[in-house]
């Protein structure tokens, strides 16, 4: 059985990682997240702001979504309900449950903390902000700020968590779970870019800071199977064979 926790995997994870930092700064370069706003808003504002479909089903819908998402996997970490005797231990679905907590509950933070203003709270769509880069920390933009990053697209992305957690077990199951996230969270980033809620920078970042606290996470629950005296990568004994579908 391949470990998920190998050192060639997390070095891939690493490597991955690396990449979509690249890609994301290079998108910060571009300047063209006022470009993309721009499509979807004017002086008067944005359209699809407070529209049913955007605003109630796939905003509002969403939220329930991964709440739902959340309680099963909750319940599933309590009491293994999927493949228990030949999945993860109900130890490692707890820990993977904790690391999907700390990505729902950091970005908000730091979303909290910022100064930046939302895209519609920008003068060029009718507010009263100036644009001011959210890297240039602590410049005041003249807006109410808590914008970045976006805070939505997190309710499908802190689901990374179970692509990390199933991969060992279900590699061809957690690679369609893992497209099925990044998928979510597009349709959910790309709906607060449309509500000019969000800038397409702050959906990125959000995918970014998700996918390395997963990163992080398997790296530090290896070391500390390592330093277990059994050094099992499956605290509570279970075997757990690798059955991947075709």
């Amino acid at each position: 059985m391949t470990d998920v926790t190998s050192p060639s995997l997390l070095r891939r994870d690493a490597a991955v990682s690396l990449l979509g930092l690249g890609l994301l700064l290079g998108w910060e370069a571009s300047g063209l997240d006022q470009v993309v706003s721009g499509w979807f808003g004017s002086a008067g504002g944005f359209a699809w702001r407070d529209a049913w479909l955007t605003g109630t089903l796939l905003h509002g819908g969403g939220r329930l979504v991964a709440w739902l998402l959340l309680t099963l996997m909750a319940i599933d970490a309590l009491r293994p309900r999927w493949l228990p005797q030949r999945g993860p231990s109900r130890a490692e679905r707890r820990r993977w449950l904790g690391v999907t907590l700390v990505c729902l509950a950091l970005v908000p933070a730091l979303k909290r903390a910022s100064s930046s203003s939302c895209p519609w709270d920008l003068a060029p769509f009718g507010g009263i902000a100036a644009y001011v880069p959210h890297w240039r920390l602590g410049v005041v933009d003249g807006g109410p700020g808590h914008c970045f990053p976006s805070g939505h697209a997190v309710a499908a992305f802190a689901f990374f968590s179970g692509y990390f957690l199933w991969r060992d077990f279900r590699s061809n199951a957690a690679r369609r779970g893992l497209a099925a996230v990044c998928l979510a969270g597009g349709v959910f980033g790309a709906v607060q870019v449309v509500r000019g809620a969000h800038f397409v920078s702050h959906v990125l970042w959000s995918a970014w800071i998700c996918w390395v606290l997963c990163v992080l996470a398997a790296a530090a629950f290896r070391m500390a199977d390592m330093r277990a005296p059994s050094h099992a990568a499956h605290p509570i004994g279970t075997i757990n064979p690798l059955v991947d579908e075709p």
